[in-house]
């Protein structure tokens, strides 16, 4: 699944352009490191391969979605 993500401040925030969704992302393990798992506030969970640092933002990537 392509997504855009964003920061703001401290905050990361996700755009699904196929379901024209823009959430929040409420946790992110493991912390220290860009990538890893994401968890929505809608409560979904998203797999970003981890980096060895972060990109520049906005970015779209590909992803793995976990739940739904």
């Amino acid at each position: 699944m392509k997504l855009t993500i964003r920061k703001k401040n401290d905050n990361y925030s996700v755009y699904i352009p196929k379901k024209d969704l823009e959430l929040d992302v409420v946790e992110h393990t493991p912390e220290g490191v860009f990538g890893g798992t994401f968890v929505m506030s809608n409560g979904w969970k998203i797999y970003i391969q981890p980096m060895e640092k972060e990109p520049r933002m906005p970015k779209t990537l590909d992803v793995k979605l976990l739940n739904k």
